[in-house]
């Protein structure tokens, strides 16, 4: 019995050993077909190449990362930036603007001219052409009177702007030199949460430094710090002066072009920081290099995230889409016939997560194509297909008012007054435009939280106009639960949704 006993244990252990070899050689294998296939990386995105982008081997890492950063820290420079500013100044400190003062000598001291001061930069870039293309951040030569570009091998050049793009934070310089070393352009569509990636730069003007981390985040936006966002974000250091700089994959393909951090309020680096993605990168610098200028589409609407108090209000049950809270008049979507109010569910049948997903789509796509839109009216879903126009680049004005309040059987914490052409005209509405004006707002309030503010006008309550106090206090009269507002700020309307209790 014990004998048997031991002979199948022995049999046993001799064919868990069998395993052991056999799943290891299967393993060893299969490492070695892995290690010779695509990491990260993509094909070639139409920039000259300086050198062949092929895999890199496991078996260089066995000691670091030497192999992937020794060719590309060349190809990634220092940007040196400079401009005169004017200040108004007389070197009389605070003294310049007391009465006592100026009875004794006047306003002599007040006519010193304006004195030119020289504000500087520092910054990184990267060379994507051996003749001396390189890409940067907008805001490393912002305004900047002389660029200067400086090499791994301590060369420095005079930079030509060739342009830039404020909404995206891409600039593009050119410097006249040739054979320089350069990074191949990777794929950022392909990159994914936990894949690892350097970030190349010269921080803090110390010299070219990589640090090391991973993909912590992509498709990062609504953050509030270009127009257009679609970061990758990454725990690898980027502290000042890194901003123009590279963020390379285990390839040594360019993904991204380091731009900001989080810091905290410490100005150092805190693991949160985000790299415009290659793709988006590499599309500015073409559009800049043919046009001198970006050209985008619109259509021309004042997106808003459905949030749960909107999708409650507007009957909608799907996690993703966009409120339509303004239409612009002759634009591309009144035309194909939107409406605020309405719900964007899909564009070319994709589906619309964000008004910053949205927007991004809509500004890539060609001028003058059609996209089709999905959205939902009064329950219904419907499609509409929407000519895109190009995009005006003009900056709007905000308004606030300041005027008494009148209140009383309205929303708890708000104030209100009639809109008066005048307190219109000061708000920089619309002639015609109709409601009621937020002279204060209580800050602990629900509607304080919902987003209400002072200066916004008050058109619609639960879609019911608004054009006087009293019409404002009945259409409150009796609501409980979700109350939602068409409020207009600086003569655009959005929809807001304050949870009452």
């Amino acid at each position: 019995m014990n004998g048997n006993t031991l002979q199948v244990r022995r049999w046993v252990a001799t064919l868990v050993i069998l395993a052991a070899l056999v799943g290891g050689g299967i393993l060893a294998q299969g490492l070695r077909n892995w290690s010779g296939g695509t990491v990260m990386g993509a094909e070639k995105l139409g920039v000259t190449m300086g050198r062949d982008a092929s895999p890199v081997s496991l078996g260089n890492f066995a000691n670091g990362f030497s192999s992937v950063l020794k060719p590309a820290l060349p190809a990634v420079v220092n940007i040196h930036s400079s401009k005169v500013v004017k200040q108004r100044g007389n070197g009389m400190g605070p003294f310049q603007n007391d009465p006592f003062f100026q009875q004794f000598f006047g306003d002599q001291f007040g006519q010193a001219q304006p004195k030119a001061q020289r504000e500087e930069s520092l910054g990184s870039g990267v060379i994507v052409t051996s003749d001396g293309t390189i890409v940067t951040n907008n805001h490393v030569i912002d305004g900047a009177s002389d660029i200067k570009v400086q090499l791994s091998d301590k060369r420095e050049f005079t930079a030509k702007l060739v342009g830039t793009d404020a909404r995206t934070d891409i600039a593009v310089l050119k410097i006249e030199a040739s054979g320089l070393p350069t990074l191949p352009l990777g794929d950022s569509s392909k990159i994914q949460v936990g894949d690892m990636v350097f970030a190349i730069g010269d921080p803090f003007g110390i010299g070219e430094t990589a640090t090391m981390g991973i993909v912590s985040a992509t498709g990062r936006g609504g953050l509030g710090i270009e127009r257009y966002e679609d970061f990758i974000q990454t725990d690898a250091a980027i502290n000042p002066g890194n901003s123009g700089g590279a963020m390379i994959d285990l390839r040594g393909n360019l993904v991204g072009i380091n731009t900001a951090i989080v810091s905290g309020g410490g100005g150092g680096n805190q693991g949160i920081g985000f790299a415009i993605p290659i793709n988006m990168a590499h599309g500015v610098m073409e559009q800049i290099q043919e046009h001198g200028k970006v050209v985008r589409a619109y259509l021309g609407i004042h997106p808003e995230d459905l949030t749960p108090s909107l999708a409650k209000a507007f009957g909608v049950s799907a996690s993703n889409g966009v409120l339509v809270g303004d239409v612009l008049p002759d634009t591309p979507a009144s035309k194909a016939g939107l409406k605020k109010g309405d719900v964007i569910l899909k564009l070319n049948g994709e589906p619309v997560n964000s008004q910053n997903d949205l927007t991004l789509r809509i500004s890539q796509s060609p001028v003058g194509s059609s996209v089709n839109v999905q959205y939902l009216r009064d329950g219904r879903t419907q499609n509409v297909d929407v000519k895109l126009a190009q995009l005006d680049e003009h900056a709007e004005s905000a308004g606030g008012g300041n005027e008494e309040e009148e209140q009383g059987g309205g929303l708890e914490g708000v104030n209100v007054q009639a809109l008066t052409p005048e307190i219109g005209q000061e708000l920089k509405l619309p002639s015609g435009t109709h409601g009621v004006v937020v002279t204060s707002v209580d800050p602990s309030s629900a509607a304080a939280e919902a987003g209400i503010q002072r200066g916004m006008v008050i058109q619609e309550v639960n879609h019911k106009p608004v054009s006087s106090i009293d019409e404002y206090k009945r259409a409150l009269a009796g609501a409980h639960g979700t109350v939602l507002l068409l409020v207009n700020y600086s003569g655009v309307t959005s929809y807001i949704a304050i949870e009452t209790h």
